[in-house]
């Protein structure tokens, strides 16, 4: 009981965290939450091996530790008296008689051993006595032994009780355990067997997909494939006032067919999975009457014949909207053409009544019946005539061929007996036989064309994935390549900056008077600005970058690449509503899921920016100060200044600032320092400078932006 219980509240707890996705689970399987007092409270009584433990009462603690202890006393006596006396024992050892502790003493010697008999061995060569000595401690045990069983019973009379008061409970959280065990059961054998739950559909109908016999699949434990393989799949068929013949070979699994169907609306009946496909669809047959085997006897005087008659007039008594009715052989073992009226009769009454019927036949007047009458359907078992076995695969909308000269030939039969055999066909039967086995033919090289067709299909759709590979090798190679163009293109526009900038240093070291040299800048300025990389340009020259994998290690602290930034940073917190926050140097960006990727195995370095103390070079855009691209830092402490700096640079970044003016003073130095080298360690910075005499000197900072 107690680990019912346990179990049970397992089972709460599971199902109630799978609530939403498991409704009707959890209200079949809902236990009484208060049982979980009295689970603890039992469980705690006992330890592991099923034993009441000392502390299921204070009580029960003191009397076994007490009994231990008299027992460890009087082990203790006995082992010094057969020291004593081990001249007139038998053996060294200490036993048990009538529930008294006694040491194996000779036959001979005990005159000389006081004590009390208890017992003789078989030889009568060992007499067990209990040592005088130890009789009163043997007494005293015999008594503390009879106080714990009453304490125990006592504890167990409480603990019954318990349950007693909570008996509807513990018997409702029984039968939850039951269901939880069957539906256990019913996923372990849909898990190892194949086995689906199938869509259910509100009228009586069967459209089963690639089905299979669920005792056939289970009997093939030792196939050497996966089992369910071992078993040829069919697609099965049948509806409410329809009738589906079935027909074909001796041995060729018609009445597998009729049983899987059988089977399987029983299967659906008891909310079972079915042994086929996921795409299968199923609904509730009330009742499946069947007429399968031979169930004649001499003792009621019933023939073969005469015992399938009497099963198929119940059988039309009890049919309805809503029966699944399989009759195997129908009609048989009496005159053909008797018998096949008697059938069509049968089957058109049946379909009249709204049953769906299913009959396996070798009469040829029920396989013309769909010919004329919608409410019939042929289907058949395949035969290999090339091999002259059964394919036991069943095919719908076709008509079998019995194949009994072929299978009679297969199995002894003589070719000359055969072929007198054929000589007393009908000619209408041959032509018949003719024209069905034509069909067959033409219906297996159907399928081997469509066979075929499904591997051309194949191999083309596995060219098509081999010409996207291609197709994407080579797109990354014209990237490459156009890269390449893109970075010499780039080194060509620094030597013509290079140059630009020679031409100034030429103009300042000629001392030419102010306004050839005010001339001369602006056109080194004009251009600058002419070759700028920036835009389009600037993305294209960017080194190519390896397409990396998504970031599945998205947890505080884990580093990660921000695609759309291309830099590595780390995830400071993740977000509720599929965002993460990112912290890439001083740069904080919430991004989605989706741009972050798996970050470089090594960081890359940080480009420290070029520091400058002489003018601005002349091939970026000129200082010209602001108000608005200048952040005075000037009496603030350091983790101010430095706090502030950051995100003065960081707007600026975003509002597509190029250079920013940071005034923190001359002072003792310190804090121009320090801002500086945080600039500089940023990433913020392409370059940097002193302020010149007519921007502050030193005691400005001015900041190109990267």
């Amino acid at each position: 009981m107690a680990q019912l219980l346990q179990w049970a509240r397992a089972a709460r707890k599971f199902l109630s965290a799978r609530k939403d996705r498991a409704p009707a689970l959890y209200a079949a399987c809902a236990t009484d939450p208060t049982l979980d007092e009295v689970g603890s409270e039992v469980h705690e009584s006992f330890d592991e091996s099923g034993t009441l433990a000392d502390h299921a009462s204070p009580r029960l603690k003191e009397l076994r530790q007490e009994q231990r202890i008299a027992r460890a006393r009087m082990m203790s006596r006995l082992t010094d008296l057969m020291q004593r006396y081990a001249e007139l024992l038998q053996d060294q050892y200490v036993t048990e008689r009538e529930g008294r502790f006694v040491i194996p003493v000779r036959a001979d010697a005990h005159l000389r051993f006081p004590g009390i008999v208890h017992g003789a061995s078989g030889s009568g060569g060992t007499l067990f006595v209990e040592p005088r000595a130890v009789v009163p401690m043997g007494n005293r045990l015999k008594v503390l032994e009879g106080e714990v069983t009453r304490e125990e019973e006592a504890i167990y009379a409480q603990l019954s009780a318990r349950l007693c008061g909570h008996l509807p409970s513990v018997i409702g959280a029984a039968e939850a355990m039951a269901r939880l065990d069957v539906c256990a059961a019913i996923a372990q054998l849909a898990e190892e067997h194949d086995l689906h739950f199938v869509t259910l559909i509100d009228e009586p109908k069967l459209r089963l997909r690639r089905a299979r016999h669920l005792l056939l699949v289970l009997d093939t434990e030792d196939a050497p494939k996966p089992k369910h393989q071992a078993v040829v799949p069919s697609d099965l068929e049948v509806a409410a006032s329809q009738a589906v013949v079935m027909s074909g070979p001796n041995a060729g699994g018609k009445t597998v067919a009729l049983k899987t169907l059988g089977l399987c609306a029983l299967l659906v009946r008891a909310g079972l999975p079915l042994p086929c496909d996921e795409e299968s669809e199923a609904g509730i047959f009330h009742i499946v009457l069947t007429d399968v085997g031979d169930d004649q006897s001499l003792h009621k005087s019933l023939s073969t014949f005469s015992a399938h008659v009497q099963n198929v007039a119940a059988i039309l008594s009890r049919a309805h909207a809503g029966s699944l009715v399989l009759l195997d052989e129908l009609a048989g073992g009496t005159d053909p053409r008797e018998g096949e009226a008697l059938a069509a009769g049968v089957l058109d009454a049946l379909a009249a009544q709204g049953a769906a019927v299913v009959a396996t036949t070798h009469y040829e007047g029920l396989k013309a019946l769909a010919l004329a009458d919608p409410r019939f359907e042929n289907a058949c078992v395949g035969f290999d005539l090339a091999t002259m076995m059964p394919t036991f695969k069943v095919t719908m909308g076709v008509a079998g061929v019995s194949s009994a000269l072929t299978v009679a030939r297969r199995y002894g039969i003589s070719a000359e007996v055969v072929a007198r055999a054929e000589r007393f066909l009908a000619p209408e039967v041959r032509s018949l036989d003719e024209e069905l086995r034509r069909a067959h033919e033409q219906r297996v090289a159907a399928e081997l064309a469509r066979e075929a067709a499904d591997r051309e299909r194949a191999r083309a759709e596995a060219l098509s994935v081999e010409l996207a590979d291609e197709l994407r090798a080579a797109k990354t190679r014209e990237k490459k390549e156009l890269s390449e163009e893109a970075s010499r293109l780039s080194q060509s526009i620094s030597r013509a900056k290079e140059e630009l900038r020679s031409a100034q240093a030429k103009l300042r070291a000629r001392k030419p008077d102010e306004g050839q040299l005010r001339d001369a800048e602006r056109s080194l300025a004009r251009a600058s600005s002419g070759i700028t990389i920036g835009g389009e340009l600037e993305t294209l020259i960017r080194p190519l970058e390896p397409e990396r994998e998504l970031a599945t290690d998205i947890r505080p602290g884990s580093r990660v690449h921000v695609s759309r930034l291309r830099i590595d940073g780390e995830v400071i917190e993740v977000l509720g509503d599929g965002h993460v926050r990112v912290a890439a140097g001083p740069l904080k960006v919430v991004v989605t899921r989706e741009e972050l990727r798996a970050a470089s195995d090594k960081r890359a370095p940080r480009r420290a920016p070029h520091v400058r103390s002489d003018a601005e070079p002349g091939l970026r855009e000129p200082a010209i100060q602001t108000t608005d691209n200048t952040c005075d830092l000037r009496g603030l402490r350091v983790e101010e200044a430095i706090s502030s700096a950051t995100r003065f640079l960081d707007r600026s970044m975003r509002t597509g600032r190029r250079v920013a003016f940071l005034i923190h003073g001359h002072g003792t130095g310190a804090l121009r320092e320090a801002v500086r080298r945080e600039v500089e360690a940023s990433g913020y910075a392409e370059h940097l400078r002193p302020g010149d005499s007519t921007e502050g000197g030193d005691g400005v900072t001015v900041v190109w932006l990267a």
